[in-house]
């Protein structure tokens, strides 16, 4: 018998100098990155935009953001379900999260900002919407590729213009010895796109199509890069939107911190015609994004099996 070895995310590198549109290194990671997100759902990109000042930039504001008393944090709310501050909670006593939306915008950075240091912080303001702002060039990019895939790119530039963007700061702490590993149970994003960036901590694992579940590797400097049921929905369930989880190591030391950055639309999420045919019959009707998300906030849609069936199917 040969050794088995534990199955591997689909690496896509967007570092290659001739990336271009119309390259064949840009083709092929059309091909790559639409085959890994219909089997994973996911894909690890390798995207060397985040100067190594800015990574440690960005981490020691995730020090400093969850260093604030609880009182400060939890003044990040929002009325867009999953978008302020999650934390204090017994089912997942190793995880918080705080959200910055809008945050490719000055005004969207600054006004998380300003609830949470009304004396200012124009570091933590700067980098954070500097990284957000990097992290939605590589969004964008994917959209292009995944557009170009499926032959739609007539679409491509009215659905950036129409996507808005939230960077959460997502914290898990190391178990106490007594404590669930479990820091963030399985489940399944509401973005179009969510872009991961980790420390050197790991922790995350999904569930491909066949039904394994991959614990994912970040090489230093990548990204993970995994379609949420926004995009399952608009790709006629061509694309995974795939469960996903993170486990703490039980006898870790660390925290591990995640800046994740979700790309929602303001317009109607839609199937576009040319995904529907014989093979791929019409499976979901348009929606408003946020309705999915406030959907999933009702006792109905946090129980669904499937939700998009339960929400907009046909």
């Amino acid at each position: 018998m040969g050794s088995l070895t534990a199955p591997k995310l689909i690496v896509v590198d967007f570092t290659k100098e001739d990336m271009k549109p119309g390259s064949s290194s840009w083709s092929s990671a059309c091909k790559d990155i639409s085959r890994a997100l219909e089997n994973h759902g996911c894909f690890v990109a390798l995207y060397d935009k985040i100067s190594p000042q800015l990574h440690k930039a960005i981490f020691h504001a995730a020090d400093e953001l969850f260093d604030l008393p609880t009182e400060v944090k939890i003044q990040n709310i929002n009325e867009k379900p999953y978008h302020g501050y999650v934390g204090q909670m017994p089912i997942v006593p190793l995880h918080e999260g705080l959200g910055i939306d809008y945050a490719t915008t000055l005004e969207g950075a600054q006004s998380f900002t300003e609830l949470m240091w009304p004396n200012g912080n124009d570091s933590f303001c700067e980098n954070s919407m500097s990284f957000a702002k990097t992290v939605a060039e590589l969004e964008k990019i994917v959209i292009r590729m995944l557009f170009e895939n499926y032959s739609v790119e007539k679409y491509t530039d009215s659905h950036i213009e129409s996507t808005t963007y939230l960077l959460r700061f997502l914290k898990y702490r190391a178990p106490k010895a007594d404590e669930t590993t479990m820091a963030f149970p399985s489940h399944t994003d509401k973005s179009f796109l969510t872009i991961l960036y980790q420390n050197h901590i790991s922790g995350l694992e999904i569930r491909a199509r066949d039904g394994e579940w991959i614990n994912v590797e970040f090489p230093p400097l990548s990204f993970v890069v995994m379609a949420g049921d926004a995009c399952k929905a608009w790709s006629n369930d061509r694309v995974l939107s795939p469960n996903h989880k993170v486990t703490m190591n039980i006898n870790g030391r660390e925290t591990r911190y995640t800046i994740a950055l979700f790309s929602f639309l303001s317009c109607m999420v839609e199937v576009p015609e040319e995904l529907v045919d014989n093979e791929h019959p019409l499976e979901f009707k348009p929606f408003v994004h946020v309705d999915l998300l406030k959907f999933y906030d009702t006792d109905h849609g946090r129980r669904s099996q499937n939700i998009l069936k339960d929400f907009c199917g046909i």
